[in-house]
């Protein structure tokens, strides 16, 4: 039948794509230690490259419905997903088996993702609630010390924004499927071939729901990246990448300018320049911008006037390795300083950048001794930020990084970034798909020694190897305390749950239809589904308290317990 040829192309497929590897039964304690960390580090290394990989690729305005609706979704689950994939494969006898490593994955993959990242990552972005227990995101500083515990638990916290309580509900309607295979797992019994015999199209059902789940989830992300909901975070990898010298302003702004202006010109939506200067970006652009720009003019504006002086623009040319003369300065301010008060603010600041960074891009920067004095000192300045990133004073605990993209002229740098992009994420997907089956031996190993389920051992360790990436990205955007950063951190985090609640589980049930496996898991179901309405229910409120986001942390070993007592029970 079509089912034993499935089975017997699965089975003797395994011999032919695996790689030579170590065989865990036969190694020691110290050596199945060494295969874990080593394993573990692979897997974990390579969910970064693939992180790093996608988010360079943001950098490309072009592709920002594409990579922010599908690529960057579809490659945070891979590694989960091939953990799965590999323990339901191979000898059918021991696939029902080690497909309890794969269960332990998913579960603890989606239970740790919303409990503890999501209590550190208020933790990190905490700040003082007022007196209406509202967010003072505005106030300085933002977290002040308290005086007791109390204190700390109850007055402070963070925001739960309208896109957060939006994804939530996402991620709660993604859990359907779980309830549809538990219909049949709920009420048959005897020989696991007979139950999953009694399962298999009911697995179907759960696979087609699993697939449209999916493919909707992902049309939703790319509706939401092509209205730039990407926006905050491409503006921090794009700033990271300057500020670390490995990206040069012009090179940086390349693609915005190239994109927005040239949409604001054609729409007409956001295309009127503002102030009436024909040197000034456009709000979608001055929006890019503006978190790259505004630290160098604070730090330039010595006496803190909200202008810069003269002397202050000397000290900024001087730290771009130029000498300009005083006439040369002088004239620059009489091109830039738009109302004429002797001094150049922000948005002159801003003007003069933007303008020297076009002509950057146009290529036209050789100069001429004839050329006059302003032009010839803009060419020179337009030199300068095509070789610059930004002045390394800024950033001094910054570590030397290779600056081979940053060198190139600004219309390589592009190109250079995409093909950046895409060797990491080849590398860090091919490792993934190299060391996942590996890892589940050893998972499986680790189980049949300490004499306890493999459900267990793979809940807790997989998740350190295969979700590192995740948890590292959203303490890096909660700590910046911001309402759009904390909601960066737990959209990305409900995102990866939604993410295992459709391509994941879509694995599972494909490996039941297809490799008539059985779905025994009644006892992490419930785990799974139930940590989940609770942070939905959660989110419903526009705030998080410190002392909530304690007990999400609490979730995470209740959940393991929740399962040990439904399995002492009787539960599957």
């Amino acid at each position: 039948s079509s089912s034993y040829r499935t089975q017997d192309i699965l089975y003797y497929s395994e011999y032919i794509t695996m790689f030579p590897s170590i065989e865990p039964s036969e190694v020691g304690i110290t050596g199945l230690i060494w295969l874990l960390l080593s394993y573990g580090y692979v897997l974990y290394y390579s969910s970064n490259l693939i992180s790093e990989g996608s988010d360079l690729l943001l950098l490309i305005p072009s592709l920002a419905g594409l990579v922010g609706g599908v690529v960057l979704p579809l490659l945070g689950a891979i590694p989960d997903g091939a953990i799965m994939l590999f323990s339901g494969i191979g000898n059918i006898e021991t696939a029902q088996e080690t497909l309890s490593v794969g269960v332990g994955a998913l579960a603890g993959s989606t239970i740790m993702l919303l409990t503890i990242p999501w209590a550190l990552s208020v933790f990190s972005g905490r700040v003082d609630l007022s007196h209406k227990s509202q967010p003072n995101y505005g106030s300085t500083p933002k977290l002040t010390p308290k005086v007791s515990l109390k204190e700390e638990l109850e007055q402070t916290g963070v925001s739960i924004s309208t896109e957060v309580r939006f994804d939530g509900l996402v991620m709660i309607l993604t859990t359907f499927p779980y309830f549809l295979i538990q219909i049949p797992a709920s009420y048959l019994r005897g020989p696991e071939q007979q139950v999953a015999k009694g399962e298999r199209y009911w697995a179907l059902a759960g696979l087609i729901i699993c697939i449209i789940g999916f493919i909707g989830y992902l049309a939703y992300h790319v509706i939401a990246s092509n209205k730039d909901h990407e926006k905050y975070k491409r503006m921090q990898v794009l700033k990271d990448l300057i500020t670390s010298g490995k990206l040069s302003l012009a090179g940086a702004f390349k693609s915005i300018i190239q994109t927005y202006d040239d949409d604001g010109k054609k729409k007409g939506d956001y295309g009127s320049i503002e102030n009436n200067k024909p040197d000034y970006p456009n709000r979608k652009v001055k929006e890019y911008m503006d978190p790259v720009l505004r630290p160098y003019f604070t730090k330039y504006d010595t006496n803190n006037d909200k202008t810069l002086e003269k002397s202050e623009v000397r000290m900024f040319l001087i730290d771009l390795h130029e000498t300009i003369s005083e006439e040369a300065i002088d004239l620059l301010f009489k091109r830039y300083d738009a109302n004429g008060d002797g001094s150049v603010d922000y948005d002159e600041f801003l003007g003069a950048v933007y303008s020297i960074i076009k002509i950057a891009l146009a290529g036209d920067i050789d100069v001429d001794e004839s050329m006059p004095i302003v032009q010839k000192t803009e060419k020179i300045l337009a030199r300068t930020i095509v070789r610059y990133g930004s002045n390394k004073d800024m950033e001094e605990e910054e570590e030397e990084v290779p600056d081979e993209i940053a060198n190139l002229p600004a219309n390589q740098q592009q190109a250079a970034i995409l093909k950046k992009a895409f060797k990491m994420l080849f590398i860090g997907t091919s490792l993934v798909l190299i060391f996942s089956d590996p890892m589940v031996d050893v998972l499986q190993e680790i189980a049949v020694r300490a004499h306890i389920s493999p459900f267990y051992v793979s809940f807790v360790l997989a998740p350190l190897a295969s979700n590192a990436s995740e948890v590292i990205a959203s303490q890096y955007y909660a700590g910046k305390k911001t309402t759009k950063t904390i909601t960066v951190a737990f959209s990305a985090l409900e995102g990866a749950a939604s993410m295992n609640n459709t391509f994941c589980l879509s694995i599972f049930m494909g490996l039941i239809f297809f490799r008539g496996l059985a779905w025994e898991y009644t006892a992490e179901t419930i785990a799974i589904v139930s940590v989940q309405l609770v942070m939905f229910f959660l989110t419903r409120n526009s705030v998080m308290t410190t002392k909530r986001a304690l007990f999400v942390l609490l979730l995470f070993p209740l959940s393991i317990a929740l399962v040990a007592g439904l399995e002492a029970i009787g539960f599957d």
